[in-house]
């Protein structure tokens, strides 16, 4: 098939998820990079002091707090991947028989067969270390550690009626993940449904529910919809036009970390995080053509790709509660707490620590989260009495 000589924008009928294509490679790196760049801010951040208080920082220091930084974008890349992968699945397969009832078992299965267990690891690292006791698993709503918070994390109301479970502040954006969980199906419901008396209705739970939720989370649904409408969109277009949008999107990201706000999801920061999304939703468009099979690069990027997006979620739910527990162990043991940019001794403990994190994120992944499709399909079989296509069955690195 020849490239067009101008880029030309078409609408498919379907969302691609096969992973041999660019687009799904480039998805799966997107991933494993930034649920990495925020660990590695959190611990930065826990370990050292901030950059402006350093006099003279040294120009390694500089580069890692420039590089994490860009924490704040990698959660804006994990909102419109998320849109992009389960909203365009949902669409997918709206209007066959048990999609709402399937897709209510991928979303729980997908949060809690890695929530459930690291809200215990949590709790136990918290034991260990002295900052919770056993009393504290009780039904208070402003214990962080209350099984009343345990279970209102499991059903995104942290930041909404209760606190991050043990103080996992990082759980914030899985309260915005779980409400577009919610949201999405029943603005699907509300324009597809065949009954008028169900479209009605989700159009009136949709309605109920932006009024109730916090406005950034209503707010950052429409950058998760983009994700699913660009799912939809191919843009045909010669190297050269991509190689020039992969220019732009750098530049993009640089300049919104370098001039954007950094700290907030609000109303006030949507605006620029449209723009950053749009700039990486347009490349991926662009990429949704598979690789050749020959490709050396491609199948290289792919595993290592697909490797780190398989357990990106572990580490980005468990690196806090570890970082505690490292921060605590470095300071009873060496008498460190807060470490030296200038001491090379501390250079390598931390990125020890760095390493760690990783380790045990995918140690975590191994023992939890790598048995969800196991889980999910029992389930199904269980309440749905269906046993699932082959295809459904074990998603390709998607993260749905």
């Amino acid at each position: 098939m020849s490239t067009p000589a101008l880029p030309r924008v078409t609408l498919q009928g379907h969302g691609q998820f096969d992973e041999t294509c660019w687009h799904s490679i480039l998805i799966s790196l997107l991933r494993g990079l930034a649920a990495f760049i925020v660990a590695t801010a959190h611990l930065r951040a826990a370990m050292y002091p901030a950059v402006r208080d350093v006099a003279d920082p040294p120009l390694w220091f500089q580069g890692l707090a420039f590089v994490s930084g860009f924490a704040h974008q990698a959660v804006l890349v994990f909102f419109f991947i998320s849109g992009w992968l389960v909203g365009g699945s949902l669409l997918n397969r709206i209007g066959t028989p048990h999609a709402v009832a399937s897709y209510a078992i991928d979303r729980a299965t997908r949060l809690w067969t890695v929530l459930i267990p690291t809200f215990l690891l949590t709790f136990v690292f918290a034991l260990g270390i002295g900052l919770a006791n056993p009393e504290d698993f009780n039904l208070s709503p402003d214990n962080p550690y209350s099984a009343l918070t345990f279970a209102g994390n499991l059903f995104g109301l942290q930041g909404i009626a209760l606190p991050d479970y043990g103080g996992n502040f990082p759980l914030w954006s899985l309260a915005n993940e779980t409400w577009y969980y919610v949201l999405f199906p029943l603005l699907a419901l509300a324009g597809a449904a065949r009954d008028l008396t169900v479209r009605l209705a989700c159009a009136a739970a949709l309605v109920l529910l932006a009024v109730l939720l916090p406005a950034g989370i209503v707010a950052y649904f429409v950058v998760w919809l983009l994700g699913v409408a660009f799912s939809r969109i191919r843009i045909e277009c010669g190297s050269g036009v991509r190689w020039a949008w992969l220019v732009l999107v750098l530049a993009g990201a640089a300049y919104f970390r370098l001039t954007g706000e950094l700290d907030e999801f609000e109303l006030s920061t949507l605006g620029q995080d449209l723009v950053c999304a749009l700039l990486y939703l347009v490349l991926l468009s662009s990429l949704q053509f598979n690789a050749p099979p020959a490709s050396t690069l491609a199948r290289r990027l792919g595993a290592g790709g697909k490797f780190f997006a398989e357990f990106s979620f572990s580490l980005y739910v468990l690196h806090v509660p570890l970082i505690g527990v490292l921060h605590y162990w470095c300071n009873t043991h060496l008498g460190l707490d807060r470490l030296s940019p200038f001491d090379p001794l501390h250079t390598a403990l931390y990125f020890g620590m760095l390493a760690t994190l990783i380790v045990a994120a995918y140690l975590s992944y191994l023992l939890f989260e790598s048995r969800t499709y196991r889980i999910r399909t029992a389930i199904k079989q269980h309440l749905i009495g269906r046993r699932l296509p082959r295809a459904e069955r074990r998603p390709l690195s998607t993260g749905q």
